[in-house]
């Protein structure tokens, strides 16, 4: 038992793998000796055995599986953030229906996702650890008056049937998240009109392979077609590329228009994808045809590439404090230079469009 003296951040841990529970409370915890970085209250096997024991111990932070008997991890998370809400880290399989219950997770008020690894791999169990802790360290660093419920999926978009091949883009609008991102997007994409001859860039930083699943999960809310990037594809107007977890993305001029450009480079701010390199390459390719956005999210990614965006004569946008999960990009973006504007999540898209056709004007 750890002492009662014990400062730690509680967590509670949900699998309804005994290994998977026991590596789990290892890598927050310290194991027995009590070392870690958080201290474990309690584990649960199941989603009902979660509620109950979030009653109990009201613990600081709670690690959810998804794929769990009795009551899965998405009910389990709604019961909490309706009846007592607190920051949730899902922690789940990156294949098959995996990642589509993570971004429905997000959208239930989770705020993280970290990747499960395969059990039966020492080397994928050992990597585990420094992503976990860094996420539950985030996730207590989230506002959760900002984390609103959400009880139904939005209504999906029934996308017209496209006629010919669109036109190249050009202009550009380059977004930044963390922490919060999915369902800052989820507020801003969907609102972005079409016909602005416009692509739309996103960063978000998540992890390898469920990306794609926040590209699906986007296209089917949104006018604009939303997708996965792809090293190569031309920038084509009324869509959003997202780039792939663990691949930063940029775009490279091209005799025939802009491309993607993905890289495995090293990681930058401590993640990959990263916003400042995307940002950067937009700022010399489109100039000012772009629009830069920073939205929620913690640490400082995004600032210095904003700055080169608008240094470059675009427009830099920032969410305002009282609107993200967690402050710290928008923030450092403000203060390297580089925000000519900080509005509400819900205003965001409106000035996006309004500016995008002032700029076509002059282009």
């Amino acid at each position: 038992m750890s002492p009662p003296s014990d400062a730690r951040p509680t967590v509670l841990v949900v699998d309804d793998s005994a290994l998977m529970r026991r590596v789990l409370v290892d890598v927050l915890g310290g194991g027995s000796s009590e070392q870690g970085p958080f201290r474990v209250v309690g584990t649960a096997r199941d989603g009902f055995d979660a509620v109950r024991k979030v009653h109990q111990y009201q613990p600081d932070v709670v690690t959810m599986d998804l794929e769990m008997p009795e009551l899965d991890g998405l009910g389990a998370i709604g019961y909490v953030m309706s009846e007592s809400p607190r920051p949730i880290v899902v922690v789940s399989a990156h294949a098959g229906p995996g990642t589509a219950a993570a971004i429905r997770a997000l959208e239930l008020g989770a705020v993280e996702i970290v990747a499960k690894p395969d059990e039966r791999n020492r080397e994928s169990l050992a990597a585990l650890g420094p992503l976990l802790i860094e996420a539950v360290r985030r996730a207590l660093a989230a506002d959760l008056s900002r984390v609103t419920v959400l009880a139904r999926p939005p209504k999906p978009v029934v996308h017209a049937p496209e006629l010919g091949l669109k036109g190249r883009a050009k202009l550009a609008v380059a977004i930044a998240a963390s922490t919060g991102g999915p369902r800052a997007l989820a507020e801003l994409i969907p609102h972005l009109n079409p016909g602005k001859g416009a692509c739309v860039l996103v960063v978000q930083h998540m992890p390898a392979r469920f990306t794609r699943s926040l590209a699906e999960r986007l296209d089917s809310m949104s006018a604009i077609r939303v997708v996965e990037a792809d090293h190569g594809a031309h920038l084509v107007a009324d869509t959003a590329y997202v780039a792939p977890g663990d691949y930063h993305m940029r775009v490279e001029a091209a005799p025939d228009g802009p491309v993607i450009a993905l890289d495995q480079s090293a990681p930058l701010w401590g993640v990959r994808p990263a916003a400042d390199p995307l940002f950067r390459s937009v700022a010399s390719v489109f100039g000012t045809r772009a629009v830069g956005v920073v939205l929620t999210g913690m640490g400082r990614d995004g600032a210095d590439g904003l700055r080169a965006l608008h240094d470059a004569g675009g427009l830099g946008l920032a969410q305002s404090k009282e609107t993200c999960v967690i402050g710290g990009m928008p923030g450092a973006a403000q203060q390297a230079g580089g925000v000519d504007a900080v509005l509400p999540l819900t205003e965001i898209a409106d000035r996006v469009s309004g500016e995008l056709t002032r700029r076509a004007a002059r282009a």
